[in-house]
């Protein structure tokens, strides 16, 4: 190993900045006394090959630590090393023998021999950390690709974990490519013929699969090494600069077939963890910098995973819009899902405020305009903000659908006053500002918490596998096994599960707002009750494509549902409407089993709706009964000049009769409709000729 001198260099940009001659360098440290720039010639290297001291005063620029090195270039894997005071009840906690990622690294190599617990022990750990790699942000042929920038309002997400999506052997991908963005290219025409348009990815920022229990794997990936590096794990390749080109490649094919990309990232902490986790990044930069702490230098926990990143911080937000900047610019992805984005609007003392900096940051940056920001509105400290994240470009996962549909279709009383409003986009949540209607991202369903499967099959959660007792997830999953825990050969449990997942599916794509659906719940996939699956990576969590054998019904009716959301073109609406003005031009009028009188009493299990399509030429019905009896509902007249109207959907029949397109489907008689027990019905009439096509919806 040499010691040198080398080129002062500059401050901006941080990060390694490759150029013809050589490489800038530039990293973020307020009380470090000095760094040290690390060069490694392979990634398990026990000691760096050069090592550039970066002294105060001919390497600093304000709080700014840089150089400039000749003769390095992309592919040079490089890291770096802090000197200053360890003194953990200020908050500083360097730790001089530690090698330290760059947080602008672009790209990650890993050593074979990677290994988490050498951060947090005494001594050096060169070759068993991860090392950043020198990348060029402009050296890939993007062939004319830029985001697609689709409406929210024609937009129907499919939630997906990468390796989960095709690890499974049943995928039918090859076995050198299962489990990585290029298996995502294999599955791209399963996903148009499902009629889903976007994809959201479940974190893809290179992650730690070691934090976790013993014996287990960080399987979801919400543990971040890094917020510019895709995850290496992710990829078939073994070249870390190889690695960007494959997901690259992965969102332009994306793209090619009309798929947004939109992104599940963590910027509410990292996997640096509490005052016993590993020092890797940016606790050895600068820990009162990046982390909220608490007297004594403690580290605040809102994130439930040990820190929480200090988005007041101006460095931190800088960093936080610097990687939203580069994941759009560089990557040329859709959209961000912010991962616990109440975090955000806390000070640094924790206090949450109204006028979260990092928010408007976000949601005024031109580089992000017209990208998709949505938010998890809340965080693992108690935050609940769904219906009040400022501005209008922010549109969050809207908690309270989830809820109240569940109880509304598990049967529960008090719920059709609150099913109403979800059915209506949510207006007592979105309704006091001026929001497009598709505010709300509508899903009964996410990777945390029961599949949709299991929702209908389970109680309570069976997460002993976790290896935490059974104490881990979430107790309040308004969940119900239709009669029996678990797998049953009961044939009327069997048909009742049926009927409620199409009726949980039929209320999500066909309600106002933006629809998700997770992974494998259209083919029923099942967790076996882990409601908590995120250290599971094996076959409870990979998605069994030989469920579509067994489950082609369920496919075909989210299949049919996606399109029939297509016919009712309040979806295509201009986007500048606002909920309420929708709301009003689409003549919705709310009923019971008698018309313009909807049954708004604890006790009742019913409601429904007339709405009218905003082109004038579709009208439709939506009655929902979640009671055990049949219920006897009474028709308001089809459009004047129209046909009658056609029963499209009827959960309560066997597939495919269950969804049939409006050509197809068979004419209600008289003035009544009787809508058996736990199902819902829709009815279109068409005020002219109905569209072409026919047959049951394929």
């Amino acid at each position: 190993m040499s010691t040198e001198p080398v080129a002062r260099g500059w401050p901006h940009p941080l990060g390694a900045f490759p150029q013809p001659e050589g490489t800038n360098f530039s990293v973020f440290s307020r009380h470090a006394e000095r760094l040290d720039l690390l060069l490694y010639d392979t990634a398990d290297a026990a000691e760096p090959a050069r090592a550039i001291a970066l002294e105060h005063h001919g390497h600093r620029s304000g709080d700014y630590w840089h150089a400039f090195v000749p003769g390095v270039a992309p592919g040079q894997l490089y890291a770096w090393r802090a000197q200053g005071p360890h003194d953990p009840d200020r908050g500083l906690r360097f730790d001089a023998s530690k090698v330290l990622l760059d947080p602008y690294g672009r790209a990650v190599a890993l050593p074979a021999g990677y290994c988490r617990a050498a951060a947090s022990e005494p001594g050096s750990n060169d070759a068993l950390a991860v090392k950043s790699v020198v990348a060029d942000d402009h050296g890939y042929d993007w062939e004319g690709d830029a985001p697609l920038q689709r409406p929210f309002a024609a937009t129907a997400i499919y939630e997906l974990h990468v390796r989960g999506f095709t690890q499974h052997p049943s995928s039918g991908v090859a076995a050198n490519r299962r489990g990585t963005y290029a298996a995502l290219v294999d599955k791209i025409p399963y996903l148009v013929d499902l009629g889903v348009t976007a994809v959201e990815l479940m974190p893809v920022f290179a992650f730690d699969v070691q934090d976790a229990p013993p014996g287990l794997s960080n399987y979801w990936g919400y543990s971040p090494f890094s917020f510019f590096a895709p995850h290496p794990g992710y990829s078939r390749a073994a070249a870390p600069l190889a690695v960007l080109d494959e997901f690259r490649d992965m969102v332009k094919a994306m793209h090619r077939a009309g798929l947004e990309v939109i992104l599940d990232v963590v910027f509410n902490h990292t996997h640096e963890g509490n005052e016993t986790g590993p020092t890797c990044s940016l606790r050895g930069l600068d820990n009162s910098g990046y982390y909220l702490l608490q007297p004594g230098g403690r580290y605040a926990n809102h994130s439930g995973c040990g820190n929480t990143l200090n988005a007041g911080h101006a460095v931190v937000r800088r960093l936080i819009l610097d990687s939203l900047r580069y994941w759009v610019q560089v990557m040329h992805v859709d959209g961000f899902r912010f991962d616990l984005a109440a975090v955000f609007s806390r000070d640094e003392r924790g206090v949450p405020r109204t006028d979260s900096p990092v928010l408007w940051d976000i949601a005024s940056d031109p580089v992000l305009a017209g990208t998709k920001l949505i938010a998890e509105a809340w965080d693992a400290d108690g935050l609940y903000q769904v219906g009040r994240f400022p501005g209008n470009q922010w549109k969050e996962w809207n908690g309270q659908f989830r809820d109240d549909v569940r109880a509304f279709v598990r049967g529960d009383e008090d719920t059709v006053p609150k099913l109403a409003n979800r059915l209506l986009g949510s207006p007592d949540l979105y309704g006091e500002r001026p929001r497009e209607p598709a505010q709300s991202i509508n899903f009964v369903t996410s990777h945390d918490g029961f599949t949709l499967e299991d929702l209908v099959s389970y109680n309570v959660k069976h997460n002993l596998t976790n290896g935490e007792g059974n104490r881990d997830g979430d107790d309040h999953n308004l969940s119900w096994n239709c009669g029996a825990e678990g797998p049953t050969h009961d044939p009327a449990v069997l048909t009742l599960r049926e009927r409620q997942v199409k009726n949980l599916l039929a209320i999500t794509v066909l309600s106002l707002g933006t629809p998700m659906l997770r992974m494998g719940d259209e083919m029923r996939r099942s967790q076996h009750g882990n409601n908590n699956a995120w250290c599971q990576d094996n076959e409870a969590n990979w998605l069994d494509w030989g469920l579509l054998a067994h489950h082609p019904g369920i496919h075909h009716f989210v299949r049919g549902l996606l399109r029939l959301r297509g016919l009712r073109d309040s979806v295509r609406e201009d986007r500048h409407l606002t909920l309420a003005q929708l709301t009003d031009q689409a003549r919705v009028r709310l009923h019971g089993v008698r018309l313009g009188a909807p049954d708004l009493a604890p006790w009742s299990h019913s409601l429904a709706l007339t709405a009218a399509t905003l082109s004038g030429g579709w009208s439709m019905y939506f009655a929902l009964n979640a009671w055990s009896q049949p219920l006897d509902f009474e028709l308001p007249p089809g459009p004047a000049g129209g046909g009658p109207w056609l029963r499209v959907l009827d959960t309560s029949l066997p597939s495919p009769d269950d969804l049939l397109e409006p050509v197809a489907a068979p004419p209600v008689a008289g003035s009544h409709l009787v809508v058996q027990p736990r199902s819902v019905v829709v009815l279109f009439a068409a005020a002219g000729v109905p569209p072409a096509g026919a047959g049951r919806a394929t």
